[in-house]
């Protein structure tokens, strides 16, 4: 077991692997919503374009760096960084310090600096041995370490021994431009590792693409980066240094009214959230982060449903994944960045209404097989049955809610159709399902095997699939409606191409061989034998597949084993062998036929006798004596043939050994 400061540790890299990522999209961002200068020539666009392409380039590439070449990239640009700083505070100190007054002359109107000379000379002196340590340690400088720190120090000596103002300007540039020289010639030195790091890692990724291809590689480096970790934290940060710029602007603008309270009103703070949430999806990279936030949320609600209601399915933890695909498909296909400020949060939320009904409906899928295990399993107790059973009711109880909220307040629209449309099958399956609930339910209460229970069952599906699969066609009609006339896209044709071959071809298909499925075993059974009544008690047997006893009826297969029609029928719907013995159950009459024709040589009429043969004739039997000693004369030379090829072959054996010796002492 790991030490606790080991596991820190990794979690301190873990949290710097995340963090140190997300400047990138901050620039890749803000580069993205540069605005455009119409009025510009065309060499001035193309260079525009070119400066951002490569800010974008460079942004993702520090995106995707590994680990370890993250934390070094950071090093050497923090190590600048303070080389900068260092070089400014000496720039500052010298053209905007007075030695004798030691305070700031410019600068807002505000001392930085103590005002005794000291006090100064100390601070700009820790100041430029910080800067200075810093920066051989984060460059990771081993030769020439302390004439850095001196040459940083200089400017400040000519500060303190009062040289003349030129002459501090002059060391000041010395010192900027040594420090610059010393830094360029250490990124140079690293020139090679760079360019050795560079060739490797594109060699790794281009055997890494022969081998497992370009999905494998770009799920390895989703994996790699945190990049649903990145796009969250990303969002979350934005949204939060919007809100602080936003709650200060109207602390301002109530003071300047004369309120001054901490308690921000009520229409201020709806009006704050709705413009957090409008420049939250401003743009696709927002997008992405809030569809990150919604997969965050949406797994966490998955696993509470999933630890309620009892379920252990590996399945059913995809509500993490299903919701922010759908929310971006959504915001895709709505154009939902490009809108105005306005049409933005009213798009929004439309999108999310159907991201609700969408995730309850993914909801009842995780709750139905559940509800149906617990009635095949023969669970007895109630609090295993009470979770799922108040899932399955909040789930008729919220699509209701959410129709008449959205009806009350919004009119008759295709998107209040598409929602409704929703609502009402998701509520048509609750239904369903609680009426095979019920079904089981009956049929384990009075332990008596109720035949007609699988068709009633049967009855309550089909019903509910015929329903889905007309709501599915009205889904379509309503999106083809809202391509043509009202907002129509590339995605949402292509949506709309998925649905009807997922929603409606397949469903209808895998619908109508489940009915000829059915249909053919009902004929199976049909065919066979029945015994009823007092024939059916006197079997002293039970049935193989259920293991209970014959009350009412049994069904005999042709190799005499006895079934209830019941069970031998969902046997069947598998496959057409007896459980018992493995012999065709039942064989269609085309089959018979076939079988019939093709058995020419040994072909016996059912329920018939073979003719016996006729008898031969004196000559045909003398011919038939001769063609037997004939035979058995060839097979004496055959066996004669046979020895003396067998005595032979030791002897080539041996004669190809000795070519094989001979060929290999000539090799030597």
């Amino acid at each position: 077991m790991e030490s606790p400061p080991v596991v820190v540790g990794q979690r301190v890299r873990a949290v710097l692997d995340v963090a140190l990522r997300v400047p990138s999209l901050f620039i890749t961002d803000a580069i993205l919503n540069l605005p455009h200068d119409a009025s510009a020539g065309f060499l001035s666009l193309l260079l525009q374009l070119a400066l951002r392409l490569l800010g974008v380039v460079a942004s993702m590439v520090v995106l995707v760096l590994s680990r370890r070449a993250l934390f070094k990239f950071y090093m050497i640009t923090t190590a600048l960084g303070l080389a900068a700083t260092s070089v400014l505070v000496n720039y500052y100190s010298t053209l905007h310090l007075n030695s004798y007054r030691a305070s700031s002359s410019e600068a807002f109107g505000l001392e930085f600096l103590p005002s005794n000379g000291p006090s100064l000379w100390m601070t700009l002196i820790i100041l430029q041995l910080i800067f200075g340590i810093g920066f051989i340690t984060l460059l990771q400088v081993q030769s020439y370490s302390q004439l850095i720190i001196l040459n940083l120090l200089i400017p400040t000596v000519g500060l303190i021994i009062e040289l003349p103002l030129g002459v501090q300007q002059i060391l000041v540039f010395v010192s900027a431009f040594v420090l610059v020289l010393y830094t360029a010639s250490c990124l140079a030195f690293r020139f090679k590792w760079f360019y050795y790091s560079t060739k490797y890692t594109v060699l790794l990724l281009k055997h890494m693409y022969q081998v497992y291809g370009m999905q494998l590689m770009v799920e390895d480096a989703w994996k790699k980066i945190h990049f649903p970790d990145v796009l969250r934290v990303f969002w979350l940060t934005r949204l939060a240094t919007q809100a602080v710029f936003f709650f200060y602007v109207v602390r301002l603008s109530s003071v300047d009214s004369g309120e001054v309270s901490y308690v921000i009103p009520w229409n201020d703070f709806w009006d704050l959230v709705c413009n957090l949430i409008i420049n939250g999806c401003d743009s696709t990279l927002t997008v992405l982060g809030m569809s990150a936030v919604i997969s965050s949320i949406a797994h966490y609600l998955g696993l509470g449903i999933l630890a309620f209601i009892g379920s252990t399915e590996e399945e059913d933890k995809r509500l993490g994944f299903v919701a922010p695909v759908l929310f971006f498909i959504l915001a895709l296909q709505t154009g939902l960045s490009g809108l105005k400020p306005e049409e933005r949060l009213v798009r929004l939320c439309r999108n999310m209404c159907l991201l609700l009904t969408a995730v309850l409906h993914f909801i009842h899928g995780m709750t139905d097989p559940v509800l149906m295990s617990l009635i095949a399993s023969h669970v007895s107790s109630y609090r295993r049955h009470l979770p799922v059973l108040l899932v399955s009711a909040c789930l008729f109880v919220l699509p209701v809610l959410l129709s008449c909220v959205l009806w009350r307040y919004y009119a008759l629209n295709t998107w209040l159709f598409a929602v409704t449309a929703f609502c009402v099958e998701l509520c048509l399956k609750v239904i369903v399902s609680l009426t095979v609930y019920t079904l089981f339910m009956i049929d384990g209460y009075y332990n008596v095997l109720w035949e007609k229970l699988d068709d009633y069952v049967y009855y309550v599906r089909s019903t509910g699939s015929i329903v889905e699969f007309v709501f599915g066609v009205i889904m379509f009609g309503n999106g083809a409606y809202t391509m043509m006339f009202e907002s129509g896209s590339k995605i949402r044709a292509c949506m709309m191409c998925l649905h009807a071959y997922f929603n409606i071809y397949l469903q209808a298909k895998n619908g109508w061989k489940t009915f000829m499925n059915r249909r053919k075993a009902v004929k199976k059974i049909n065919s066979l034998p029945e015994v009823k009544g007092s024939e059916s008690r006197e079997i002293d047997d039970v049935c193989a597949i259920c293991y209970q006893e014959f009350h009412t009826s049994a069904r005999i297969t042709p190799c005499h084993h006895y079934f209830h029609a019941l069970c031998l029928r969902k046997w069947l719907y598998i496959q057409d062998t007896c459980p018992m013995c493995h012999q065709k159950v039942y064989i269609d009459d085309d089959s018979k036929e076939n079988a019939s024709v093709s058995n020419n040589n040994v072909f016996v009429v059912p329920q018939e006798e073979p003719a016996p043969p006729e008898p031969a004739p004196p000559d045909a039997d003398r011919e038939a004596d001769q063609e037997l000693d004939e035979q058995n004369l060839s097979e004496d030379d055959s066996v004669e043939c046979d020895e003396e090829e067998w005595t032979m072959e030791p002897h080539n054996s041996t004669s190809e050994e000795h070519v094989s010796d001979d060929t290999d002492s000539l090799g030597e």
